[in-house]
């Protein structure tokens, strides 16, 4: 609906709620690194999040599923922040292949088993855990009580605060009013880029039109299901298996369930969406309502036709919509795929991404990637990173989030301690601490890799 009027609000004074060294806006996976990260270094760190719970995707948007955190080898390559969250999680909410069998490629029936689950790739045993989501809701806000983060939830930063291009805070909004936080350095962890947005920073939105990075969808958790039953009907029966779905496919079900812990549970990440847009209220709206319906087309399928699902019915659908893109800012450096094909190591090197194939060495990301290009005093960390379309197809994940906001809580901090901004911080400071905090960075030998924190 377009409507051409316009409301002049009001100009009135906006209590300051509180002081910071740093202030992150948005508790999803970057927002949370961040934060812990800052704390970590002693900075007086404020978190800003608008649910009732930290994980963002991970947690509230029902991606349970972690994506890839070692490269082709098994080597551990997204690590620091991931490993402290994830150290946190008890076995039983936790399904994942042990470490002894990262990188694995030679024994079939392993592969079988750990494909099933979505840690295995390109013959590849991965890590790639899945997680109990509220199990992960509680280990956030354990860490971030031990970090010593002060946390607002039910808080959602709606604008910055500015002296021309230099950030100063954020405006929030909550059952409490209209109130404002001040901040030496503030880090965008919206996921869409909306301080940085609103503050007028360039920002692009093209995407890979045949790839999910740019769809939505309201994923759901069905109980009463045996998954080993349906696991062993597609593998030992995979013609029936494909005239089932053949059969679903005539009526719009294509989605297949995921693993997750415990045998009678089972994670569905669609039907993902193409056309809309998450940064529009009334695309959002439709989102939910035609996902919930489809979900329900899906229930009576799946109970009619396939093996183990007979009993299924809903636990349990996504607080957070399911969201992949929206803004890329253009920032300081933009990551492209020209570069990481070629193995290209930056020297502003802030962490490093498994690649999409063997093919590929390790991608190295820059520093300049979460930089804007004019506003000061603003980091905008997670996967509104600055990047083309298909460096975002990966970069976006839930691993790499946590690796760029690790080390925009860092760089924050050193800016605030050495007096200087955001980005004119020595990056060899940004390093020491990335590695002393367990992240793990290609050295200036070979292009090995190095970590001191144990993992």
């Amino acid at each position: 609906m377009t409507n051409n009027e316009t409301y002049l609000e009001p100009a009135k004074e906006i209590p300051v709620y509180r002081k910071c060294d740093v202030l992150v806006a948005g508790g999803g996976p970057a927002g949370c690194a961040a934060a812990a990260a800052a704390a970590e270094m002693g900075a007086d760190t404020v978190l800003v999040e608008r649910y009732g719970h930290l994980g963002g995707m991970s947690t509230g948007g029902l991606v349970v599923w972690i994506d890839r955190m070692t490269d082709w080898d098994g080597k551990q390559v997204i690590a620091g922040f991931a490993n402290e969250l994830l150290g946190r999680v008890p076995e039983q909410a936790l399904l994942s292949p042990p470490r002894d069998i990262w990188g694995k490629n030679d024994n079939q029936d392993l592969l079988d088993y750990w494909n099933d689950r979505w840690a295995s790739f390109h013959g590849t045993i991965t890590w790639s855990p899945t997680i109990d989501p509220e199990i992960l809701k509680i280990a956030h806000l354990s860490l971030m009580e031990e970090k010593g983060v002060n946390l607002l939830l039910h808080a959602w930063a709606v604008a910055p605060i500015q002296d021309g291009d230099n950030v100063r805070g954020v405006i929030f909004e909550s059952k409490s009013g209209r109130q404002a936080i001040l901040a030496d350095n503030v880090i965008d962890a919206t996921g869409d880029g909306d301080i940085f947005a609103l503050a007028g920073e360039e920002f692009e939105s093209d995407i890979v039109k045949d790839d999910n990075h740019h769809r939505m969808n309201v994923a759901f958790l069905w109980d009463g299901t045996d998954m080993q039953r349906y696991l062993d009907f597609r593998r030992h029966k995979p013609d029936e298996f494909r005239a089932v779905m053949k059969r679903g496919q005539e009526i719009g079900v294509r989605d297949r369930p995921m693993v997750v812990p415990g045998n009678d549970k089972a994670l569905f990440m669609g039907p993902r969406l193409t056309g809309y847009s998450c940064i529009d209220v009334e695309d959002l709206t439709k989102v939910e309502i035609l996902s919930r319906k489809r979900m329900m087309i899906m229930l009576d399928f799946y109970r009619d036709n396939m093996p183990g699902f007979e009993n299924a019915r809903v636990m349990q659908t996504a607080s957070q919509m399911g969201v992949r893109h929206s803004r890329r800012m253009k920032g300081v450096t933009r990551m492209e795929r020209k570069d990481w094909i070629a193995g290209k190591v930056f020297d502003d090197e802030i962490g490093l991404s498994p690649p999409p194939s063997p093919r590929h060495p390790n991608v190295s990301i820059p520093f300049g990637c979460i930089l804007p290009v004019r506003l000061d005093n603003l980091i905008a960390a997670g996967r509104n990173l600055s990047s083309d379309p298909v460096t975002h197809i990966f970069m976006r994940e839930i691993p790499n989030c946590w690796a760029l906001g690790q080390a925009a809580g860092i760089a924050a901090v050193i800016a605030q301690k050495t007096g200087v901004r955001v980005r004119d911080v020595d990056i060899r400071l940004v390093q020491d601490e990335l590695i002393k905090q367990g992240a793990a960075l290609h050295t200036e030998l070979g292009g090995s890799i190095q970590s001191q924190r144990a993992s």
